[in-house]
């Protein structure tokens, strides 16, 4: 009887494993719209933490010695086949805020891709990135100087840009954003129709199998604060911002993971409108960065910008850096930075940076 039961048993088993066999056989396939309904419930969640450490003087703009500098964590997810949604929070020493939170159309009529939310403005390439994701520690003077620093022109808005243009095997971008008008220094609203606006156009183009050339013209125009007093209004003026940018790039296609070579830069005019007549400023930067191993990239970069409010007061420096990433999840990088500013002053320092990624971030503006 024993035997018998033990059969028996066997028998039960199998049977259970071949209906469960015959049914994941026949079962549906997941679908598309349910792999969407399911992205609704579950976006891709990361956090990326970003310490930097500085030592050395600097009597004008000093840093902290240490500090967990703008942290971030996202949450990205496929609305549904029509949109998507991006959120960025920024964790910084003096509180969390929005950094961007927009939906994406990415398939109006006509092929334009349309956004909503807040939104890094697309004036040049530093304005568009976010921190950790800059090839130095720092932000260039000449972005701090006329277009709002580590804050930048980000506000409330919407954006559109028509599909890809191609000329004579180059590729063209249009973009254009209207504002709310509230962009730290760099446009104040007082009324709702003091909007700002911002324009770009981008050319892109492969100059050799490795090698890729990068070029952009931008535009910004919106109200200032130099009006106001105590917080009223008094006066109607106005920033006017003009820039170009570029970018080349080189990977040789059987080494590209050993070595590759990047120089970037970008060039800013200011027409600032204030009680004492406009202010009429300039800057630029140049860098780049040679990668000669696989987890190694020195670089360099110099600065020289004047300053919005005075034009007459201008700032120079340079830096150079080295960058040692053990994986695509956490980044070293040291930076000595000297810099000499407008008002006499002159800064040495040395600033050490450890970044890393927990969870899934998706990519980001190519740069």
């Amino acid at each position: 009887m024993r035997v018998v039961r033990v059969f028996s048993v066997v028998g039960v088993c199998v049977m259970a494993w071949g209906t469960s066999s015959l049914w994941a056989q026949n079962a549906p396939a997941q679908t598309g719209g349910e792999v969407v309904a399911g992205k609704v419930f579950n976006p891709d969640i990361s956090a990326i933490g970003n310490f930097v450490g500085v030592g050395g003087s600097n009597p004008v703009n000093p840093s902290p010695a240490m500090e967990m500098r703008e942290s971030e964590v996202s949450l990205q997810a496929v609305v549904d086949p029509y949109t998507r949604g991006d959120f960025f929070l920024a964790f910084g020493q003096e509180g969390v805020e929005l950094e961007e939170g927009y939906i994406t159309f990415p398939a109006l009529p006509g092929g334009v891709l349309g956004r909503v939310g807040k939104m890094r403005a697309a004036f040049g390439k530093v304005n568009t990135l976010h921190t950790h994701v800059l090839p130095w520690v720092d932000r260039p003077l000449v972005t701090q100087n006329l277009v709002g620093g580590d804050e930048g022109i980000s506000d409330a808005g919407f954006s559109i840009a028509p599909r890809f243009i191609s000329v004579g095997g180059a590729f063209l971008e249009a973009t254009a954003q209207v504002y709310r008008g509230d962009a730290g220094d760099v446009f104040r609203s007082s009324q709702p129709r003091d909007l700002a606006y911002v324009g770009h156009l981008r050319g892109y183009g492969d100059l050799s199998e490795s090698t890729n050339v990068d070029v952009g013209f931008s535009v910004g125009h919106g109200h200032n604060d130099a009006g106001y007093i105590a917080d009223v209004d008094v006066g109607r003026f106005h920033t006017l911002l003009l820039g170009t940018d570029f970018s080349v790039k080189w990977r040789p296609l059987s080494r590209s993971i050993y070595r590759s070579f990047a120089a970037r830069g970008e060039i800013v005019w200011s027409r600032r409108q204030q009680f004492d007549g406009p202010q009429q400023a300039s800057g630029f930067f140049v860098s780049g960065e040679y990668q000669f191993a696989r987890r190694w990239v020195l670089g360099g970069r110099y600065d020289d910008s004047a300053t919005a409010t005075d034009a007459s007061l201008r700032d120079k420096g340079g830096s150079a850096l080295v960058t040692y990433r053990p994986s695509e999840f956490s980044q070293l990088r040291g930076q000595y930075r000297r810099t000499n500013y407008g008002v006499g002053s002159v800064a040495n320092e040395v600033l050490l940076q450890l970044q890393f990624l927990i969870g899934a971030h998706g990519a980001h503006p190519f740069y």
